[in-house]
């Protein structure tokens, strides 16, 4: 039997290779703008088109290569980062492994042109799937500019699998991100399909996250830093009342090298713990300095998971660090000792003879026995002891027994519940008189007994329906703002909203492209209309609820879109509803295909039975 064992040809070991390190054109650009970065360059562009697939260039101005260097970095497993094992656990710099270029090289076709500072010429290499074209002596300016295009040319079932261009394209925003957030000290600048996105000064840490996500973030940050023996920690989070559903906004980088730590997000998140509700997350980005002898960061192909010598001790001062930022900045409640909190708030702008003290009134004659009440003033008895002294019918105290009796009374009569029941085997409620429990549920006799209606489940549900039925038929209707709002997004969430704009109008919005990462809101559903809703939160809140709905239960976008919109526009829990608006709730509500269970699975109606309730009282 013939030998079956052969070494593969560098262009599929090469191949092989890519599958693991580039997935996408994020990819690529991730491993391009370190490459510029370990380079020395203080200033990086980077140039896109259709979300990466066509073009990919990142221009620099560092350190540059030789003729060699520009020839041999396309190698594979050649790197000027590693030169003996024990290097691996000294590594400073972003890149290491000499397998980028090579599997880049691969799958598309890429033309280089770089020189160094004490060169007067540079070279450009052309190179179409690892096959060498042609190098020769060019004009170039100083540092490196590189050019992918044609992502996954030659593999056509990869390139299949990419998504659509402003998909591929918010991948593409999250790894700039990442990269220009751990490196505020270089300017940056990104341009897709000839439009700038970014342009990113060298600034501080506080000031590139301002550019990166908004103005609106000024406000929103508390600074953290701690040293110690083991770590040194830096950098912001944000307020609790800022946080939000999804965890788009939570970076953690050890050595300037971004990382996914679930261990230590657990610390952040249990600093949080008693201040957020458990499905929202707060901002952070913050950077862990340590030795790189007691981590290893070879473990992973994208380098995004590191392994730490004392993950405990790190764990520890983390959660401390960032649950002492939060309450040095007055965000948790505090105790002063110093100040005599009962006389803290007062500030005594009237002369003391005008603060009236405090009286209890009682009508002595009460007698809750009788039918008839007198109906003479009471008595009025100041807290200093004074029988004699009385006030006016118009300032008298809210304590008399009597009107605390007539007052119960007459509300007792106002929501009792009619007597009147509906034919056998009906849940129909009695569509006459109903009564709020605690704003947050609704109660109705049906002829079984007690029904019980979760009100924000079922107002849920309600437009759920509504919304879904929008999206299909596209007929969504609008009510025009008679001031239209303008919403500035992060980047990230303005490609998504672009995306989604068709279903979003079918919806019942009016909104259109405004500028930088800005949309006008010019109508908003007929539904919301006489809701008094903020148009501007509401749109942010049907985003970021996309991306939740998206994230969590993997929904078919129509339906991530719709959910979204229901639970960020239904009534909540705690609102008071007339008599009128719990009818109209309840016949919307069984007007549905499936008014039993909420948009989340859960039940909304829930009911008593007579029996239940006769056990309950020992008949």
């Amino acid at each position: 039997m013939s030998d079956i064992i052969q070494l593969l040809p560098d262009s599929v070991a090469n191949q092989i290779a890519a599958g693991e390190v580039v997935q996408r054109p994020a990819s690529a650009v991730k491993e391009l703008l370190e490459n510029a970065i370990d380079a020395g360059a203080n200033k990086i562009q980077l140039i896109l088109k259709d979300g990466g697939k066509a073009l990919i260039q990142v221009i620099d101005n560092g350190c540059g290569m030789s003729v060699t260097d520009a020839r041999m970095c396309f190698e594979r497993h050649a790197t000027s980062k590693v030169r003996k094992a024990e290097d691996l656990f000294a590594i400073r710099t972003m890149g290491f492994r000499g397998e980028a270029m090579a599997s880049i090289a691969a799958i598309s076709q890429i033309e280089m042109k770089t020189r160094r500072h004490e060169d007067e010429l540079g070279t450009m290499v052309e190179i179409e799937g690892s096959v060498f074209i042609n190098q020769e002596p060019v004009a170039t300016a100083e540092g490196t500019s590189i050019s992918i295009k044609n992502l996954f040319y030659n593999t056509p079932a990869r390139r299949n699998f990419l998504k659509s261009n402003p998909a591929e394209m918010r991948h593409v925003l999250e790894e700039f991100q990442r990269v220009s957030l751990a490196n505020p000290a270089i300017a940056f600048s990104l341009h897709h399909d000839g439009v700038e996105i970014f342009r990113l000064p060298s600034s501080v840490l506080k000031q590139r996250i301002v550019h990166l996500f908004g103005n609106n973030y000024n406000q929103r940050l508390i600074p953290v830093e701690e040293e110690t023996s083991i770590i040194n920690l830096k950098g912001f989070i944000g307020k609790p009342e800022f946080a939000k559903k999804t965890r788009g906004e939570q970076f953690f980088f050890v050595n300037n090298r971004y990382i996914r730590d679930t261990y230590l997000n657990h610390a952040v998140n249990k600093a949080y713990e008693d201040l957020l509700p458990d499905d929202n997350f707060p901002l952070y980005v913050l950077f862990i300095d340590i030795d790189p002898a007691k981590i290893d960061v070879n473990v992973h192909p994208t380098k995004t998971e590191i392994k730490y010598l004392d993950e405990k001790s790190i764990y520890a001062i983390l959660h401390s660090a960032v649950k002492r930022s939060i309450g040095r900045f007055n965000i948790s409640p505090t105790i002063d000792f110093d100040q005599e909190t009962g006389f803290s708030g007062m500030i005594t702008h009237k002369a003391p003879e005008e603060i009236v003290p405090p009286s209890i009134s009682f009508n002595p004659d009460f007698n809750p026995f009788k039918e008839s009440q007198p109906s003479k003033e009471p008595t009025v008895f100041s807290r200093s002891g004074g029988a004699g002294s009385s006030i006016s019918p118009s300032t008298k105290n809210w304590g008399s027994l009597y009107e605390i009796a007539n007052h119960s009374q007459a509300e007792q009569t106002a929501i009792d519940l009619p007597g009147t029941s509906l034919p056998d085997d009906s849940l129909e409620p009695v569509q006459k008189q109903l009564m709020q429990l605690h704003n947050r549920y609704i109660i109705s006799q049906i002829k079984s007994g007690l029904m019980l209606i979760d009100q924000q489940a079922a107002h849920e549900r309600i437009l759920y329906e509504r919304f879904s039925k929008n999206l299909e038929d596209r007929k969504g209707a609008s009510q025009q703002s008679l001031f239209p709002q303008t919403v500035t997004l992060s980047p990230n969430d303005y490609e998504l909203a672009k995306s989604l704009l068709e279903d979003i109008k079918s919806l019942g919005f009016e909104v259109r492209e405004f500028g930088k990462n800005t949309l006008i809101i010019e109508g908003i559903p007929v539904d919301l209309g006489s809701n008094n809703v903020n148009e501007t939160q509401l749109f942010e809140h049907l985003i970021e609820g996309f991306k939740n709905s998206q994230q969590e239960l993997k929904l078919d976008r129509r339906d991530a879109l719709a959910k979204s919109m229901a639970r960020n526009s239904a009534i909540k829990s705690g609102t008071a509803l007339g008599q009128q608006e719990m009818n109209m709730l309840i016949e919307q509500l069984f007007a549905c295909q499936t008014p039993n269970f909420s948009i989340s699975g859960k039940p909304v109606i829930q009911t008593i039975g007579l029996t239940e309730l006769d056990k309950k009282f020992d008949k």
